[in-house]
């Protein structure tokens, strides 16, 4: 994470639907589309809700309306040969894996994988004992925002740094927990607000429909982007809807990398690009009618027109009432 590039983060999460093979073809398709990491969740569905916790509104919208919030989980749970297996497939296509642990055992467990960073759903932002246990770890971190105001991100960094993360090592994601999230609640400036706040590196977990959002981030300065993505929108499932399918995966990643080098270092001089371009539509003064030589420069015998290959229009009053030490026809670069 100490690189210039955007760090991007294709999110298969749950959406392998409990499936191997299908967290493997998503594994292809992130590192196909570009992403520097597929990250999916880790957790024991008996370690993080009750058996009777309702679903969310959009995970209803989206599954088996009869369903507990637990069975659910159940059924997305990916073990540890599922975790092995899939890192596996990572080095083989070259791309980063990561997880979200939504427990505490499951933190361990990612460590003991030796994952990059640790990464903090939006979920476990007010969770003490969770975010003690991420800062005693000596990884970096990225949190996700969701659902928090400032003061709750602010405690939040603080458990994670007094338990021993350097503040340096976290990142900020800002983000909205609607899925999809309305363009009138993505709220994009709180990621700015929150960088010059909380005085560290920041960047944006989008759940909105579309690409737009995640490279508007990418202009205003976020260091990390993650955005859902699904071999196929429609299939059953809590976040399908509200994901990218493959070829806009890879949009995305193209985009984002654009901007990226279109932003540049910030320095206002010519481009080696344009360079060629300055003596063409530049202007230097010329005769505007013959002049004699020993005749004085004036405005009725001098004007401005291409090329820019003479004395810069600049220098006009440098050279008004200056001697002619020549003679010139018309349109004739001016020297001195």
């Amino acid at each position: 994470m100490n690189n210039n590039s955007v760090i991007i983060i294709a999110e298969a999460g749950v959406n392998h639907n409990g499936n191997i093979s299908m967290a493997l073809d998503l594994i292809e398709s992130a590192a196909n589309a570009g992403a520097d990491f597929i990250k999916f969740q880790t957790f024991k569905a008996d370690n993080i809700v009750t058996k009777t916790a309702i679903k969310a509104p959009y995970q209803i919208k989206s599954g088996k309306c009869s369903e507990t919030q637990y069975k659910m989980l159940k059924r997305l749970e990916l073990n540890h040969e599922m975790h092995e297996t899939l890192i596996e497939r990572c080095r083989d296509k070259n791309i980063g894996f990561l997880s979200s642990a939504f427990d505490l055992d499951s933190i361990d467990y990612l460590i003991s994988l030796g994952i990059a960073f640790i990464k903090i759903p939006s979920g476990e932002i007010t969770n003490f004992p969770y975010l003690r246990r991420v800062g005693k770890a000596g990884k970096s971190i990225i949190l996700s925002t969701g659902m928090a105001n400032d003061q709750e991100v602010k405690n939040a960094i603080s458990v994670l740094t007094q338990a021993g993360a350097d503040k340096e090592d976290i990142t900020i994601l800002h983000c909205n927990s609607e899925y999809p999230t309305p363009m009138l609640d993505v709220n994009l400036q709180a990621m700015c607000s929150m960088k010059k706040q909380f005085k560290t590196k920041v960047g944006y977990s989008d759940h909105t429909i579309g690409i737009e959002i995640p490279i508007a981030a990418v202009a205003l300065g976020a260091t990390v982007i993650e955005k859902h993505f699904t071999l196929n929108r429609n299939l059953d499932g809590p976040d399908h809807k509200a994901s990218l399918e493959p070829d806009e995966l890879s949009e995305m990643v193209r985009c984002i990398r654009n901007i990226q080098v279109a932003l540049g270092d910030g320095i206002k001089r010519p481009s080696l690009s344009e360079s060629k371009n300055l003596p063409v539509v530049r202007k230097s003064i010329v005769a505007a009618l013959n002049i004699k030589k020993g005749t004085r420069f004036t405005e009725k015998n001098l004007c401005v027109k291409r090329p820019g290959t003479g004395i810069s229009p600049m220098n006009w009053d440098n050279v008004l009432n200056r001697i002619a030490t020549k003679d010139y026809q018309k349109d004739e670069l001016i020297i001195l």
